[in-house]
């Protein structure tokens, strides 16, 4: 099993059309295609969306290393809207530890413009994972 097939388990956000692009060493890119049901009363791309797409990049990150890690804490700002094209997740993670993970994630639309910001910490069991670590 690879850290790409772990991660189809993650439901919801294969749903919301999350896809994973890239994963390396604490290192993740995704990408969703915002849809008519990502759409907002207003129009424009649902934050829950956003944070859907910021979040699989942050697992794929975090749990690089092959132990399970779970988010204990997350949060997201928001700088511009979107209503079409796709956004962009860069995950990196910043701090790695035995069972604290910290990691930075920028959130971009296709020009390449800071859509949000998300920051998430991660708690790591000692839970081996079915893949190498990478």
């Amino acid at each position: 099993m690879t850290i790409q097939e772990f991660l189809q388990g993650d439901a919801f956000a294969v749903n919301a059309g999350v896809e994973l692009l890239e994963i390396g060493n604490g290192y993740a890119k995704a990408r969703m295609e915002i849809r008519p049901v990502h759409l907002n009363g207003g129009g424009v791309c649902q934050g829950g969306a956003i944070f859907t797409l910021a979040d699989l990049a942050f697992a794929a990150a975090v749990n690089s290393h092959a132990r399970l890690t779970f988010s204990i804490n997350s949060s997201i700002n928001f700088f511009k809207s979107e209503k079409q094209g796709f956004l962009y997740a860069e995950a990196k993670e910043v701090f790695s530890h035995k069972r604290l993970a910290n990691c930075e994630i920028n959130i971009t639309n296709e020009a390449g413009e800071l859509i949000a910001t998300f920051n998430g910490t991660g708690y790591r069991k000692d839970t081996e994972l079915p893949f190498e670590a990478l």
